[in-house]
């Protein structure tokens, strides 16, 4: 069972821009192509950085910021005021920039864009090249996914194909994203692993779990006569 990552959703075609690209050529690139940040790149489409609206809105509003009331506000004030002197993308930018490999999956992908408050991830290859860039969107997208394909994929890869488990045993419903599991299972031991799958599937927000089984394997052990090394076991 594939689990998509940020390379199966990402956008290949990214707008960019270079270190020295001015703040209005940067208010022309975001307007024309209708994004909300630019990534910075080197010569060698290295990440150097990341341009956001709100990093050229701070330009501008620093201007017309009056006596700070606070220490938080005098700091906020120096930052801004950086930004408000500079006039080119290294100069704007928000360094490090936050990415991410191609090889991330989503789930991981969206705690990393929760808890550095981003809207849009560079994707970068091993070598560190920009090779996309993800949005919240792309990231949703998958959960836009119908129900009953959802349903689809778990009754074939989780019970068929991962537990040899006849779809017919069990009961599959999915509402808005919501699955709930019913049915009989062979093994106990595979309640916990049919749930884990499910919630693995794409488009899948959370898993209730009411299967039942035939054979309680969890408190079994095998008698040490049965036990065979088989890296002494003789050749036939």
């Amino acid at each position: 069972m594939k689990q998509h990552m940020v390379e199966d959703v990402m956008s290949h075609r990214v707008v960019t821009a270079s270190v020295d690209t001015g703040f209005t050529e940067l208010v022309r690139l975001m307007a024309e192509h209708s994004v909300s940040a630019l990534p910075v790149v080197d010569e060698d489409r290295h990440v150097v950085g990341v341009v956001s609206e709100a990093d050229l809105l701070a330009k501008e509003s620093a201007r017309a910021q009056g006596r700070p009331h606070s220490l938080l506000a005098l700091m906020r004030r120096h930052d801004d005021k950086a930004r408000a002197e500079g006039t080119v993308a290294a100069e704007l930018m928000s360094s490090p920039a936050v990415t991410v490999p191609a090889q991330t999956s989503l789930p991981m992908a969206a705690r990393i864009m929760s808890e550095h408050r981003v809207k849009r991830l560079p994707v970068v290859d091993g070598e560190g090249t920009l090779v996309g860039i993800a949005s919240r969107a792309d990231l949703l997208g998958v959960f836009l996914r119908g129900d009953a394909e959802i349903a689809e994929e778990i009754r074939h890869e989780v019970f068929e194909r991962s537990l040899d488990t006849p779809a017919d045993n069990v009961q599959v419903t999915v509402s808005e994203g919501e699955v709930t599991l019913d049915g009989v299972i062979e093994r106990r031991s595979w309640f916990r692993i049919a749930e884990a799958l499910a919630a693995r599937v794409d488009g899948v927000v959370s898993v209730t779990n009411r299967l039942s089984w035939s054979w309680d394997d969890t408190g079994v052990t095998i008698p040490e006569a049965m036990v065979v090394d088989i890296r002494h076991e003789p050749r036939p």
